[in-house]
């Protein structure tokens, strides 16, 4: 009797035993299912790292800008501009020591061009032309070889007559301010085209306009008449030849140096040669 309870209780152990473990495995496929399912649980893949990949010290960020910088190329180094090279010819537009020279060397042989300042503008040009037609060269208003060539021998201009006042050359299209005796200034003028010639003769100053005239034939600055209608003017053309219809065309500039020198205001003697 003693034997066959113990059978029985071994045999119940072993049957409870085997329940257990069935219910064991069912549990543990049904929370894998619902892992897998629901992915809020569950094992993940291994994290692998490759043998050759690059490490840093620093975050991505800051090690990404570092290699943006090394990688970026430099900024060349600034170069100086280099001269255009010159045909040693000086023309309007220019501005440099060379022309501040020819300014100071047409002054000094009174050939008008305001204050010398190393730009060659429009009262420059004037003073080439009144040069070049003083001394019967091609009126181009530029600076090239021949003109330089007689810029180093030439020497202040002569008037035909030595009294002061106004002496306007027809044949070389120059007017002459003549004061105590001597020429002080060479200005470039156009006097009247062969269809409206200037009239040759001795005149005086008889009146002028201190401000602009409105005339048929074009604006007249600040003109003093010494002929009747004809009159020593201030334009905006000058050219190096005859082109005015019977006056003598000046610069306004130059127009505005005869009239605060004082040496033509009125009764101040014309000669036209």
């Amino acid at each position: 009797m003693r034997i066959l309870r113990t059978t029985l209780t071994v045999a119940g152990l072993v049957l409870f035993s085997v329940l257990v473990l069935a219910a064991g495995m069912r549990l543990g496929t049904d929370l894998g299912a619902e892992a897998d399912a629901t992915g809020s649980v569950g094992a993940l893949p291994p994290t692998t790292v490759a043998a050759d990949a690059p490490t840093t010290s620093m975050p991505p960020a800051e090690a990404a800008g570092e290699l943006a910088t090394t990688a970026s190329t430099p900024a060349p180094a600034a170069v100086a501009p280099t001269p255009p090279p010159s045909d040693g010819t000086l023309r309007a537009g220019d501005e440099n020591a060379d022309v501040l020279v020819l300014q100071q060397r047409l002054s000094e042989l009174g050939f008008w061009l305001g204050e010398p300042d190393g730009g060659f503008g429009r009262l420059t040009t004037q003073a080439v032309l009144a040069f070049q037609k003083a001394q019967g060269l091609g009126r181009d208003g530029t600076v090239g070889p021949a003109t330089l060539a007689a810029l180093a021998t030439a020497t202040r201009p002569l008037a035909q007559r030595a009294a002061d006042g106004l002496e306007i050359s027809l044949d070389r299209q120059l007017l002459y301010v003549i004061d105590g005796g001597v020429v002080r200034w060479v200005l470039n003028t156009s006097t009247g085209a062969p269809a409206t010639p200037t009239p040759p003769g001795d005149f005086v100053v008889q009146r002028e306009i201190d401000g602009v005239r409105r005339a048929p034939l074009g604006d007249l600055y600040r003109p003093k008449y010494f002929n009747g209608g004809v009159a020593v003017h201030g334009s905006s053309s000058i050219p190096g030849y005859a082109a005015s219809h019977g006056c003598a065309r000046l610069s306004n500039a130059a127009m505005d140096l005869l009239w605060a020198s004082g040496v033509v205001d009125v009764g101040t003697p014309v000669r036209v040669l």
